[in-house]
């Protein structure tokens, strides 16, 4: 027998409408490329989506089921763009600016956009390649000034096409396993793989993660959007900031620290969220200048990366402000787990505090989390057992889009992550590495991860970052690369050598080091050790 309940659609006009009922007067607040500050309500956002869903149906010609691509940065336009294609049908397809231009070639070409909205400020990344991009029927310029001139062939100026429609529209009923948004992984070990988001998983992804054990965000609060809306749909802060009620703060390319912190005094930001290297930036900033008057910003939400126990601990010491680790992938909407202490926590010494809060944290409620063996058989939720990271739940895919990719399947309908993690008995996961990252030495494993962690807490390094390299007699050995606070800095070998000594067993500890200006990274800001791999393979690392 089953249930008799309404039918009601989960979707993202279901969040629009919601949020354009309720919280019609909450704001969105934009930092545009130019420097200028634009703040509208949701109310105005609301209406503006519903000319651009009618600019879409009968000026750029896109039906249901098309795939129309954004390049673009964090700001107002950019959430109606969220909403207003993935409200008639078609499919909202942010594209990562900060791949390689034969990426974002191959990737255009392989979702089929139809059409691209573009920033102005990035026009000239695309106009080399417009020619080749085989199914782009027409270009939309975002945030151009009247007189901007493009080669692009068929381009239109978003603020033209929306004055010339009527705000009011009636959307199409949509079923809410159709797709609503589609983003590509970094392709950090091969070509980019497309990630296709339902209505549903976007919709139960949202209403989880601004809950009180997770991002923690209600209409109390202002968030700062550092995460860019170009990399997994902004972790989607735009879909549960609106379901929220929470003002939403967007930074476009004012990435930088100073510019972040004064942003973040200016608007009243107490929430927001960004990648470690984000928040190393304006940690040092806020200690070389600190803030005159205290920020108002409670706490940040961290993931792409482990955030170093050093940087948890430091933040809140200097000025009050709470880490929160998070962990998820592209594959997984994004997020999975996140880490906030329980009551039972609250006896426990400040180091134990500390070394729980530095783990990726505990599944959310929609998700399940296991760790596997080589040969598949589950392992004990200890603590200290290693193994595979495998997920499954309501917002994680089960194939890739087009391709398929079953070997990163299971088949009992587990999606195998590549990371290699613990988890206690409390539920508390830990990545301790990437399965391509992990060092087996003399046939023990090394976690560079944790040896990148604690380098990072030496008051010297900036940055660290390891990778195994070839061993006549051990097979592999880590080889740490270092970035010092100050080039002036004096640090031997032997200093973090003895500084590592304090945590690891001899083997463990790297031999060598190579000190850098700055490691590579990849599209989302993680430490690129494909790249470091290849420059010490071509003997470029240098020691």
């Amino acid at each position: 027998m089953q249930g008799q309940i309404m039918d009601y659609p989960l979707t993202t006009n279901t969040i629009l409408e919601y949020g354009n009922r309720v919280f019609h007067h909450k704001r969105i607040i934009s930092h545009l490329p130019d420097g200028s500050r634009h703040e509208y309500t949701f109310g105005e956002m609301y209406a503006r989506t519903k000319q651009l869903a009618n600019a879409l149906k009968h000026t750029l010609g896109v039906v249901e089921g098309d795939t129309v691509g954004t390049f673009a940065w964090n700001h107002g336009p950019h959430v109606e763009l969220y909403y207003g294609i993935s409200g008639i049908g078609a499919i909202c397809h942010p594209i990562n600016i900060r791949l390689s231009i034969q990426q974002i070639e191959y990737i255009i070409n392989h979702a089929e956009d139809k059409v691209i909205f573009v920033d102005a400020t990035l026009v000239r990344m695309l106009e080399p390649i417009a020619a080749r991009l085989e199914t782009v029927r027409h270009w939309v310029l975002l945030n151009a000034p009247e007189g901007f001139t493009t080669s692009l062939q068929n381009a239109h100026r978003y603020e033209d096409l929306l004055e010339a429609e009527p705000d009011e529209i009636d959307w199409p009923a949509l079923d809410e396993n159709q797709a609503c948004g589609m983003c590509y992984t970094s392709g950090t070990t091969g070509l980019p793989k497309g990630v296709l988001y339902s209505h549903r998983s976007t919709y139960l992804h949202a209403m989880t993660i601004l809950s009180p054990n997770a991002g923690n965000v209600s209409n109390r609060d202002v968030v700062l959007l550092v995460v860019p809306q170009f990399h997994v749909m902004a972790w989607g802060y735009p879909y549960l900031c609106v379901l929220a009620g929470a003002d939403m703060v967007l930074p476009s390319s004012n990435l930088q620290p100073a510019a972040l912190i004064k942003m973040m005094q200016a608007e009243g930001v107490n929430k927001a969220n960004g990648v470690p290297t984000i928040w190393l930036g304006i940690y040092q900033e806020m200690k070389k200048d600190p803030p005159a008057e205290p920020l108002a910003l409670e706490e940040y939400v961290v993931g792409g990366s482990a955030l170093p126990k050093s940087l948890i601990k430091a933040f809140q010491e200097d000025f009050g402000i709470q880490g929160i680790h998070a962990w998820g992938m592209t594959e997984t909407s994004p997020l999975g787990t996140l880490s906030r202490l329980q009551p039972q926590h609250d006896r426990l010494a400040d180091a134990e505090r500390l070394r729980i809060r530095a783990k990726q944290g505990i599944a959310f409620p929609g998700v399940e989390l296991r760790i596997v063996s080589d040969e598949g058989t589950p392992l004990p939720w200890d603590g200290q057992t290693m193994g595979e990271l495998q997920i499954r739940g309501a917002w994680v895919i089960d194939s890739y889009f087009k391709t398929g990719n079953r070997e990163s399947f299971t088949g009992d309908g587990w999606f195998r992550t590549g990371d290699v993690s613990t988890i206690d008995a409390d539920g508390y996961m830990e990545i301790k590495d990437r399965t391509k990252d992990l060092i087996k030495s003399g046939g023990e494993w090394i976690s560079s991860v944790a040896l990148e962690s604690t380098l990072m807490a030496h008051p010297k390094v900036k940055e660290a970052a390891v990778i195994a390299i070839p061993d006549e007699r051990w097979i592999e050995r880590p080889l740490a690369t270092v970035v010092l606070q100050d080039s002036s800095d004096l640090v031997t070998n032997t200093d973090l050598k003895e500084f590592l000594a304090r945590d690891f067993a001899k083997y463990q500890v790297p031999d060598d080091y190579v000190y850098l200006k700055e490691i590579p990274k990849t599209s989302v800001g993680k430490f690129d050790k494909k790249e470091l791999r290849r420059l010490y393979a071509e003997g470029e690392l240098g020691e």
